[in-house]
């Protein structure tokens, strides 16, 4: 490899260059290196990423679809030169990926090389103020989730609600009610059975709508395939800051429609996602300051998570570097291995570059807008894992010194692998008058290179931590078949208690059982400080991160800013304001279990010019009623589709449905974890007071893919088998117990989550579970709210990529 010069974060690096690639057939197997895939990244290729024929059974193993990818993007090289050495990129991309070095977003493992080829995960589609076009877009947006691909979406351009409608004399139904139509048509599609839909709405902080935005998602069943944030700019946190107020644009006439205080409207913002979750926000002044072709047009919306702003009809395809396999060893010390990065960078960039002509593109103006600007998203995973390696923690000066240098290299070495790519095929069609053209300048073949995105799945693939957030956890249960639970140790705090000397199966059960190493004074301090996890990393240290690694990408940086329970208003806006004064493009922060409170508002009818209030909501928990000693039930057995399915009913004092229990047959595994959280809701609903009538109605013809017929009739799912048992209690149009009892001899009531238990300091902590966001529909356990995406790191399954 010839020497380059010394790159401007001090690191002499090599010039990547195919030469250097051995001549070898990907075509001969002999010379191929099997995949370093673990057991468990092996059974989420086989569940959803792997071909499979009309049965459901795969056709291909985890190595051929490798294979299957590289073949497929490597042969766009004799696109551009019908002498290219297409298998020696072949054998780059399939190695790369085979060392677990870089993965492409899902889409492209998935669909490239197979009749759907749809390899993007990214887009953002117009909405105009006309039903024609935004049932047009309804269609299109319909398109791209049965393909794979998530949506944004600025519902900016809607007049709103109560103004004119010319053509039909009427008023205007505005944004929020559309907002709804996507949300619907989104329910309806999934994603050739890998991952449903997901939505991005974003309202400019100057729509005369935006009090009813922000607040559209405070009933937790509203919008629930929607991400929403509000567009703001950096004057109107000049304004919250001075208390001002800020005019109201009507986006049909572009003239004033009254006028808000910013102060509030921030407030209201920070309440809704103290309470809620969301809205995030989007400085969408900053996204259009660094928009590289503005004379094309102005972005007003991001993908679902939020890390890629893009025009409209634009697409983005997205990769990530495993940090974690660029070390190598020095004087037995791991240090940062600068020239297999800048070798990685180039790979990655080129592969991805490549994409965007191997793609298939669902409409033309979509391929318009990808070629025209072929922006690509090169981002990282494993960043945690790198930390530990180097022995710096997380939540340190170090930490965030180490990113911006990495980033800030990876970002140089992207811009040379374009500039690279663009002398042998010319630079993106709409280079000129692009914030790159300038005298003297290179020319670049794509107008972004880098990206930091979630990479939920593709992470678990690869057997490293989540893009740039903190390890999950140390420890953690993993649900397997059977209902059997086993012990999931982090690789690197396994080797490192195994070298030293206080391993131990029964040490690793009370960590899983907590989120935290730091009070286990039975751990050394030195290795409590490096293995931090999402728990122990405050909100501050979350948005300096973010602002680190966004100082040196092109897009934007997808990251999750985690709050405890006990979080306050005030920590929010202090959040907030950190990250508007760090140069952050968009925040997100979510308060752990703020999904699982109702909140109230006033109910009362909005004046046209709305008077905010600081007590617009009010978080509110429903409290059962105790349960007594003894309850007396029946119990009914029903036939489903995943077992025998045993359904106890158990009556109060009052003589009414007071609980139910359900208990799944030797066929159990998720159907009996997700009939037992069925049953812990209605025995929550039951207690709390709910009518069964309306219980039953909720679960009642829900279906899945394993459908039973017995003596009960055509049982649907074990849901709609619960709803069966619970219709024995309404038999007579009665709510109350069956005249003839049966005495349940085992009746204690669940245990109770989050209660105090002892570390293995002896000290009494609290057990909550961090970013919890409900239960898996794949597997029952926990998800968990991170990269600005939810993910389950039980079984892999996630919103994004």
């Amino acid at each position: 490899m010839a020497k380059a010069k010394q790159s401007s974060v001090g690191h002499e690096t090599e010039i990547f260059n195919l030469n250097d690639l051995k001549n070898t057939e990907i075509n001969s197997s002999e010379h191929l290196i099997e995949p370093e895939f673990t057991p468990n990244a092996m059974l989420i290729l086989e569940k959803r990423y792997l071909r499979k024929d009309a049965s459901g059974k795969s056709v291909e193993t985890p190595r051929g679809m490798l294979e299957r990818v590289a073949h497929n993007i490597a042969s766009v090289e004799k696109l551009f030169n019908t002498k290219a050495d297409a298998q020696k990129w072949e054998k780059a991309f399939y190695e790369v990926m085979a060392h677990l070095e870089f993965m492409p977003n899902s889409p492209t493992l998935m669909n490239a090389g197979r009749e759907l080829q749809q390899l993007s995960a990214c887009f953002v589609m117009p909405v105009d103020d006309s039903i024609d076009r935004i049932f047009e877009t309804v269609k299109n947006a319909a398109l791209i989730h049965k393909s794979g691909g998530g949506t944004g979406f600025s519902f900016t351009n809607i007049r709103p609600r109560n103004d004119r409608v010319s053509t039909s004399h009427g008023l205007s139904s505005g944004p929020i009610s559309f907002m709804k139509v996507f949300n619907e048509a989104t329910e309806a599609i999934n994603q050739g059975g890998f991952r449903r839909g997901a939505n991005m709405a974003i309202l400019n902080h100057d729509h005369p709508d935006i009090i009813e935005f922000i607040t559209c998602k405070t009933n937790e069943k509203a919008l629930n395939n929607f991400n929403i944030s509000v567009g703001i700019t950096e004057e109107f946190m000049r304004r919250a800051e001075r208390n001002e107020e800020y005019d109201l644009i009507n986006p049909r006439s572009k003239k004033p429609a009254g006028r808000l205080n910013a102060r509030k409207i921030f407030d209201l913002i920070v309440n809704t996602s103290w309470a809620s979750g969301e809205p995030g926000i989007v400085f969408i002044d900053r996204l259009n300051k660094t928009n590289p072709t503005p004379h094309i047009g102005i972005i007003e919306s991001t993908n679902p998570c939020g890390e890629q702003p893009l025009l409209p009809y634009e697409s983005c395809n997205l990769g990530s570097i495993n940090l974690g396999k660029m070390l190598t060893q020095n004087s037995a010390k791991p240090i940062i291995n600068w020239e297999k990065l800048s070798k990685t960078v180039h790979i990655a960039a080129r592969f991805l570059d490549n994409v965007i002509e191997a793609n298939n593109y669902l409409l033309p103006d979509i391929e318009k807008m990808t070629k025209g600007n072929r922006k690509i998203g090169l981002g990282i995973m494993g960043f945690a894992d790198l930390l530990i390696q180097l022995g710096i923690p997380y939540n340190s000066e170090q930490a965030l010194e180490t990113a911006e240098e990495i980033m800030k290299f990876i970002s140089l070495e992207s811009k040379r692998a374009s500039q690279k790519v663009a002398e042998e095929r010319g630079a993106f069609p709409n280079f000129k008058k692009s914030i790159y053209d300038r005298p003297g300048g290179p020319l670049l073949r794509n107008a972004t290179t880098t990206t930091i995105a979630p990479t939920g799945t593709i992470s678990i693939i690869a057997g490293a931590s989540s893009g740039i957030e903190p390890l999950f956890a140390v420890c953690f249960t993993r649900n397997v078949l059977d209902g059997a639970k086993l012990i999931e140790v982090h690789p690197l705090f396994e080797k490192t208690a195994k070298r030293m000397g206080w391993y131990s199966e029964e040490l690793m059960k009370n960590i899983a059982n907590h989120n935290s190493i730091q009070s286990m004074t039975d751990i050394p301090e030195d290795i409590r400080r490096v293995f931090v996890t999402a728990h122990d990393v405050t909100p501050e240290w979350h948005i300096k991160m973010q602002a680190a690694f966004q100082k040196y990408t092109d897009n934007a940086v997808s990251k999750t800013v985690n709050f405890p329970h006990s979080a306050t208003r005030e920590d929010i806006t202090e959040a907030y304001f950190t990250a508007y004064r760090t140069n952050c493009k968009g925040v997100t922060v979510y308060r752990d279990g703020c999904r699982s409170e109702q909140v109230l508002t006033t109910g009362k009818k909005a004046p046209e010019k709305p008077n905010i209030s600081e007590d617009t909501e009010t978080p509110f928990s429903i409290a059962p009623r105790p349960r007594p000693e003894l309850t007396y039930g029946f119990t009914r057995k029903i036939k489903t589709g995943c077992g025998s399915l045993y359904v106890t009913v158990n009556y109060g004092q009052d003589n009414k449905p007071f609980e139910l229990f359900s208990t799944m047959g030797k066929a159990g595994g998720c159907a009996a974890s997700q009939s037992e959280a069925i049953s812990r809701l209605i025995s929550f609903s039951l207690r709390s007071g709910a009518d069964v009538k309306e219980i039953t109605k909720q679960l009642k013809g829900i279906s899945c893919h394993s459908v039973a017929w017995g003596k009960n009739g055509k049982i649907l799912s074990c849901a709609d088998a619960i709803s069966k048992a619970l219709e024995y209690c309404l038999e007579g149009s009665s709510t109350t117990a069956p005249s003839t009892m049966i005495p349940e001899t085992s009746t204690k009531a669940p245990a109770k989550k989050n209660t105090v238990t002892v570390d293995g300091s002896g000290k009494k902590t609290r057990a909550t579970a961090v970013m919890h966001k409900g239960a898996c529909p794949d597997c029952g356990g926990t998800l968990s709210y991170e990269e600005g995406c939810v993910v389950c790191h039980a079984c892999a399954y996630s919103e994004c990529g």
